[in-house]
């Protein structure tokens, strides 16, 4: 009589396991999420910040709102539901990553509390970094590369985050960055400071 498997994924049980990868790449994974508005500096840091850490030798990959949205999420718009999927699908492929050891940063606007929450728990609390890059909406109105607050303000753009939609700051994130005040570089210290204790090898 054949011995029935009571697990539905009975693959996972095979297959080797998050230490496994950290103890090859020797280092701890985590999620740095970077949470603002549009324009507040979040892929600038989330590049200079990969950058670092690679100069340390450390493996990152970076999800970014742009090469997510034309790839895996180009199917996805920009009402509530859709916002909420997109956070989703990220968050599950961000778990991917961080089950094979790799340092994950993304940054998305991930405008309120709920979305953010979700992506933790789905990544899991522990390996979740929250960053806010605080920047003022004025200031990331200036900077408008893609000139997509003036769309927003001619009626071009519903439900920008910002304008014509809400964005909820985070009550508790792991560090908070204001890139109006604080220099590239200072920035990057300051997300040193906070990452390079977590993924050390010591403490695997």
């Amino acid at each position: 009589m054949i011995k029935q498997n009571n697990n539905v994924y009975p693959i996972f049980d095979r297959m080797m396991g998050r230490e496994d990868k950290q103890g090859l790449l020797k280092q701890r994974s985590v999620m740095v999420w970077f949470t603002g508005l549009s324009g507040s500096g979040k892929s600038t840091l989330a590049i200079a910040l990969e950058r670092e850490l690679h100069a340390r030798g450390y493996l990152c990959r970076i999800l970014d709102g742009d090469n997510i949205r034309s790839g895996i999420n180009n199917n996805l718009g920009f009402s509530a539901a859709d916002r909420i999927e997109n956070v989703r699908r990220i968050a599950e492929v961000g778990k991917l990553f961080i089950d094979s050891g790799i340092i994950t940063i993304a940054a998305f606007i991930s405008p309120n509390d709920y979305i953010r929450t979700m992506a933790g728990e789905i990544i899991g609390t522990n390996d979740f970094l929250e960053v806010y890059v605080s920047t003022p909406l004025e200031e990331c109105e200036k900077r408008d590369v893609k000139g997509l607050y003036a769309k927003a303000r001619r009626g071009e753009i519903r439900d920008f985050t910002g304008i014509s939609a809400p964005f909820e700051a985070p009550v508790h994130p792991a560090l908070s960055l204001d890139t109006s005040v604080l220099s590239l570089e200072e920035s990057v210290n300051r997300l040193l400071e906070l990452i390079l204790p977590k993924v050390s090898i010591d403490n695997i």
